[in-house]
């Protein structure tokens, strides 16, 4: 019974994993595809708007390279970090826009641009979670390994 838990929670984590990367491939596809209102957005923040065109340049392949590292298991534990960090800002920034500004731009692409604010939040909250129990779960494998 045990081995069948340890292979469930494998590709659980697995899956999960797949679906950071995938989510940050397609949120930097987006971005990319409609790079003009993107960064037109990023230039209404009033949090961003000096630096609008590197943030617009820098996010989109900073998602793809953080996706490219999530999917190779000897760089996974960087790339979570990596995903854990932009999704604790992405998610700080939201906070800090709808409590401390009349002007609430958004700059997401494609189907997350659907969603609203609390819906978002939640959104991100989740995969951060993801990310967390991944960083714990690579961490413990090492830790393991070493053993």
């Amino acid at each position: 019974m045990k081995l069948r838990w340890d292979i469930l929670k494998h590709y659980t984590l697995e899956i999960g994993i797949y679906l950071c990367a995938f989510l940050f491939v397609y949120a930097a596809v987006s971005k990319l595809l409609d790079f003009e209102t993107f960064e037109t957005q990023l230039g209404q923040s009033p949090l961003l708007s000096a630096y609008a065109k590197p943030i617009a340049i820098g996010v989109p392949l900073l998602e793809l390279l953080i996706s490219f590292f999530l999917v190779f298991k000897r760089s996974r534990r960087i790339a979570l970090y990596g995903f854990f960090a932009m999704m604790v800002m992405f998610t700080t920034y939201i906070v800090i826009i709808l409590n401390f500004t009349d002007f609430v731009p958004c700059s997401c692409g494609g189907v997350l641009e659907a969603l609203g604010w609390t819906e978002h939040l939640i959104f991100n909250v989740f995969f951060i979670g993801v990310a967390i129990i991944g960083i714990l779960n690579e961490r413990k494998a090492e830790h393991d390994y070493l053993k």
